[in-house]
């Protein structure tokens, strides 16, 4: 009978317990090189000079010297307005370090002078120019107004004055003049809602647009081509007022008035 194993002979006897990983800690790799040293003082004392000397040199550059300064100025995005016009009204200094321009004052200046002008980019490129990005408003209906006529925009503002309407903008007549809504909303208001109302328009109807026409806040009437004429009342509900209209007139192509003041119920007259 088999007794208990016993080591052969030449073999070495392991300690007790698992065998040990091999010596990991306290390894040393003397292939290894760490060149960096911190710097002494006096090294120290050199690199705080030297980004000092550098930072007076980077501000002198930017302030007092002649190498980054405004030489021009370039105008771009106009459409009815002209590069040079912009940029004779923004009278950006010239000959002063493009640092220093102050770019927000500059657009509110811009705005401010030229009103058609909606919103303005004012950016820095170096080393010498100022660049004007410029959005103009655009006319969504026209008041006549002493023989010429006042450009409306989307927001309602009046913004410029031309003397031969824009092809294909159509008229705004106020008509509120002894109306409590303009007591109650504002002449401001009213064109806006008017603005609006001919935004709902889709394209198709829009193109027939000839006038817009506001007695009151809730009395807003549309013309259109063909001597048509379209109750439309207040802005409320416009989407749903243009496709109701919308498919009045492609029913009865030959009515001439045209009710869509209330859409759940509109009405047609007229042949």
């Amino acid at each position: 009978m088999a007794g208990p194993t016993t080591a052969r002979r030449g073999e070495k006897k392991s300690p007790s317990g698992p065998p040990s990983a091999p010596e990991a800690h306290g390894r040393r790799f003397p292939w290894v090189r760490f060149p960096f040293r911190a710097p002494g003082r006096r090294g120290l004392i050199i690199i705080t000079v030297l980004a000092v000397l550098l930072g007076a040199f980077g501000v002198w550059a930017l302030y007092a010297s002649s190498w980054l300064r405004v030489e021009r100025v370039r105008a771009t995005g106009t459409e009815a307005l002209t590069p040079r016009e912009v940029v004779a009204a923004a009278r950006t200094p010239m000959n002063t370090p493009l640092i220093s321009v102050d770019t927000d004052a500059l657009a509110r200046r811009l705005r401010a002078r030229l009103p058609r002008i909606r919103t303005v980019d004012v950016e820095r490129s170096w080393p010498h120019t100022i660049g004007l990005k410029v959005t103009e408003r655009t006319p969504e209906l026209l008041m006549p107004t002493g023989g010429k006529f006042a450009e409306v925009d989307a927001e309602g503002v009046r913004f410029a004055t031309v003397g031969a309407a824009p092809k294909g903008v159509p008229l705004l007549e106020m008509a509120a003049s002894d109306s409590p809504s303009l007591r109650e909303f504002g002449i401001d208001r009213l064109r806006r809602a008017a603005v609006e109302v001919a935004r709902d328009l889709p394209p198709a109807v829009r193109k027939d647009l000839r006038k817009v026409r506001v007695r009151s806040y809730d009395a807003i009437t549309l013309q259109l081509s063909g001597d048509r004429t379209v109750a439309w009342g207040s802005r409320e509900q416009g989407a749903e007022k243009a496709k109701v209209l919308t498919a009045l007139l492609k029913a009865a192509r030959d009515a001439r008035h045209f009710d869509v003041s209330v859409p759940s119920a509109p009405a047609v007259s007229g042949s």
